[in-house]
């Protein structure tokens, strides 16, 4: 972590609340559990697709519209600006959901890729696009997520990865170079290191 040159945030349940109800997403489009919702669309014959997509975006916009801050994120905002390191936001939202998220609750991060701009998570593509658009080296880069998908991408990139668990138990957190429950402590970690101080990432 004292290497830290750039974080990379996931957006919903990382940053912000999401109430997204997959389960019923994937009920109105017919999608099994074992698939990935975004495959699955990809997958349908165009006048189908286009149906799915729009469905989907519909689903995402409304929840945009009721997302808050979650625990943490001002301080851990913040504090990266403080310590200049830069930030981006790699989500596999929709850009018109995640402009929505960020802008009703001043996320002022100015990079933002979605699934319109990089082959979505797990895949590692828009994390490395970062790694060069900053000129760094991947392990110096620190991606946070609250799901499996963001420890896939960042150990596809080989970029640090951070889970948030918001306090449940979650049978993928080994995975993870760094477990907190939520991003305050993330934030009390990072100021620990660069004031060369030992910091506990256990979660």
């Amino acid at each position: 972590m004292n290497k830290l040159l750039g974080v990379i945030f996931d957006l919903d349940n990382t940053l912000v609340s999401s109430t997204l109800n997959f389960q019923q997403i994937r009920a109105d489009l017919g999608c099994d559990n074992d698939i990935d919702l975004l495959d699955f669309v990809d997958a349908l014959p165009e006048e189908q697709r286009i149906v799915a997509h729009n469905l989907v975006v519909e689903y995402e916009i409304n929840d945009a519209l009721n997302a808050k801050n979650l625990l943490g994120t001002e301080e851990l905002l913040a504090l990266l600006a403080q310590l200049d390191i830069p930030c981006a936001i790699v989500t596999r939202n929709c850009r018109e959901a995640a402009l929505i998220k960020m802008q009703n609750n001043n996320i002022d991060i100015e990079l933002l890729f979605t699934r319109a701009d990089h082959k979505a998570k797990p895949a590692p593509d828009a994390l490395l696009h970062l790694a060069q658009l900053w000129q760094v080296k991947p392990e110096n880069l620190l991606y946070v997520g609250d799901y499996l998908y963001d420890l896939q991408a960042a150990k596809n990139a080989n970029t640090m990865s951070c889970l948030v668990t918001h306090g449940e138990t979650l049978e993928y957190a080994s995975l993870a170079n760094i477990v907190v429950n939520e991003l305050t402590e993330l934030s009390d970690g990072i100021t620990k290191v660069f004031a060369g101080e030992p910091a506990d990432f256990s979660g």
